[in-house]
């Protein structure tokens, strides 16, 4: 009698015929996420992905193994006894992977890579590039603009940052979608339905050395939709001064994205934003001449599988300088690393 693998569905005794084909590492760090988090939701958002796109990636996956993994419904997240044996095979080969991207990086502790950020980066950003590089984080949280100034005079190997086709273009720097924040509006009062873009207002502060890619952006919403400008010179752009104004303005105002985890007060609420919905793009930038191995494997790793993150909706909004604006006005989402130059 044939030997089975204790992982097969009833009355399976071999693998797929298609099973070395079709089995992806990156399918199963998928399982491995979810395994991990127990929750779809929270896993899709580690993995930066849509939860839909996620849970059709595990079906897939389960397809092609001919085992359920999980057990869920509606309320709960749960392994399958298939799948806690799983579990521990999946996570070897991953780090296996792992170690064979770290040496196919030729020593790349030895050459560390140096990136930068504003705001955000993705909770996972070390994990993701310790497969290939030694990644080290910059301390100094700068703006944007200096951000990218500083991976083209070379302090800075990489930089996560909001940056535009002019500026790649200027500074002879490349651009990689790693992430967006789609932007909504914070107003007085109770009312929390959707707020017309042409109906927003928009902070523009005098102080251009610390707000000049919101500045640029800002403008060139209200250029498109009609929302109102409104100057200010206390960097309210952001934090309590912020929340003061929208009280003071008494009409939604769109928040930017250094407050887009700040918590919303009590005497005011958070209502989206359409007709078009406003979305901020963080760009991984390197130099377009970039050479070195461990720096290329780390954009590569950060970025193969990001897609499009909601700004091939037709109702997605970006600036017309922005190096994924005709991608997005596409409506055409696309998976794998989504690249500007």
């Amino acid at each position: 009698m044939p030997a089975t693998t204790g992982l097969l569905s009833a009355g399976r005794q071999s693998l797929p015929p298609h099973y070395d084909d079709r089995v992806e590492l990156r399918q199963l760090g998928y399982f491995v996420a979810v395994a991990e988090e127990l929750h779809f939701g929270r896993a899709a958002e580690r993995l930066r992905i849509a939860g839909p796109s996620l849970s059709q990636q595990i079906k897939a996956l389960e397809r092609d193994l001919g085992v359920r993994l999980f057990d869920r419904d509606r309320r709960s997240v749960a392994l399958t006894a298939c799948g806690e044996a799983l579990l521990p095979r999946a996570k070897e080969l991953l780090k296996q992977a792992d170690e064979l991207r770290r040496s196919a990086a030729g020593m790349s502790a030895i050459e560390p890579v140096r990136l930068g950020y504003v705001n955000w980066r993705p909770t996972d950003l070390v994990t993701r590039a310790s497969g290939v590089a030694q990644l080290h984080v910059d301390a100094w949280v700068m703006p944007s603009h200096t951000q990218a100034s500083r991976v083209a005079d070379h302090s800075i190997d990489l930089a996560i940052c909001w940056v535009q086709a002019d500026d790649l273009v200027n500074d002879d720097l490349e651009a990689r979608l790693i992430g967006a924040d789609r932007l909504f509006a914070i107003a007085a009062g109770t009312d929390t339905s959707a707020a017309q873009a042409k109906d927003t207002l928009v902070l523009l502060d005098a102080d251009t050395a610390t707000w000049s890619s919101w500045n640029r952006y800002a403008e060139q919403f209200a250029r498109d939709t009609g929302a109102r400008i409104v100057h200010i010179d206390d960097g309210g752009v952001t934090g309590p001064a912020f929340f003061d104004h929208v009280r003071r303005l008494r009409r939604p105002v769109i928040n930017s994205p250094k407050g887009q985890t700040a918590p919303v007060p009590r005497d005011l609420v958070q209502r989206p934003v359409v007709n078009p919905s406003p979305y901020w793009t963080w760009s991984l930038v390197s130099r377009r001449d970039e050479t070195r191995t461990a720096v290329r494997a780390t954009i590569e790793a950060l970025t193969h599988d990001v897609g499009m993150l909601g700004l091939d909706a037709d109702t997605a909004w970006v600036p017309p300088s922005d190096p994924y604006r005709t991608i997005a006005t596409a409506g055409q989402g696309q998976s794998g690393a989504v690249t500007a130059a």
